[in-house]
């Protein structure tokens, strides 16, 4: 399995040495770090250095985007050049916390677009309360880059448009949760080509160690949720997804 979204700088009840131990015991293969803030931009490159089976996205969080200078675009562009860095991300639109600088995050949302397609590289969105917005900056705006809806929270006919455009959906802890019956939906309704997991640790913790930090052991538990309501194999959900993860984040355009 591939957790393809995992913020372990964050997780603080356990090392990470024995984040990624208890990852590879439990079958994950690889983690693709985001960063959010500016700062965890270096902190994703430590990280990447120093673990064999870690991998990387650069970009700025929606919720960050106050911080943002245009000087981390040629900071960006140049670790990029760095073969473990698979993705531009996580970036996008929240409207959830606040919304007085909605045109400010859009702003920094279309640089880094760009920069992702001057670069060749994947996109990893994050969209929340923001899904119209976010879709028509993506189509008006992406010239290329593979997109993948980071911890998807649409119903299941916005999941549907997303997946005409040809983008992926990433699911992780929230379609275990027992009320999550809009998540379930889309959990069977989508093409398995077009699936991706993750776990966004810390945060979004499945079942059965909700409450508790997440960590990238844990992608296994969406893994079984999934192959339950699609009445398949987990090993089918993680043949297909983990080759999904392949074609997106590991098969660089020339």
């Amino acid at each position: 399995m591939i957790d393809t979204h995992s913020h372990i700088n964050m997780i603080e009840e356990i090392s990470l040495d024995e984040v990624i131990t208890n990852a590879t015991e439990s079958d994950v293969e690889k983690i693709i770090v985001p960063s959010a803030y500016p700062k965890d931009i270096d902190e994703v490159m430590t990280l990447i250095d120093n673990y064999e089976n870690v991998y990387g996205m650069l970009g700025v969080h929606p919720t960050e985007v106050k911080d943002w200078t245009d000087d981390l675009i040629d900071k960006i562009k140049e670790f990029s050049k760095h073969p473990k860095i698979v993705a531009i991300g996580e970036i996008g639109l929240d409207y959830y916390w606040d919304k007085s600088f909605n045109d400010l995050q859009k702003e920094v949302f279309i640089k880094q677009i760009k920069l992702a397609n001057e670069l060749n590289l994947p996109i990893s969105i994050h969209d929340r309360e923001a899904h119209k917005d976010t879709f028509d900056i993506i189509k008006k705006y992406n010239k290329g880059s593979k997109i993948v809806m980071h911890c998807f929270s649409g119903s299941v006919e916005f999941a549907r448009e997303c997946i005409k455009e040809g983008w992926y959906l990433a699911l992780g802890g929230v379609v275990t949760f027992k009320n999550a019956i809009k998540m379930k939906e889309v959990a069977v309704d989508i093409p398995l080509d077009r699936l991706l997991l993750e776990t966004d640790a810390p945060y979004l913790t499945p079942v059965p160690f909700r409450g508790k930090e997440n960590q990238p052991a844990y992608t296994k538990f969406v893994a079984e949720e999934i192959a339950k309501l699609r009445g398949i194999s987990v090993e089918e959900v993680d043949r297909i997804t983990t080759q999904n993860a392949n074609e997106v984040f590991y098969e660089r355009k020339a």
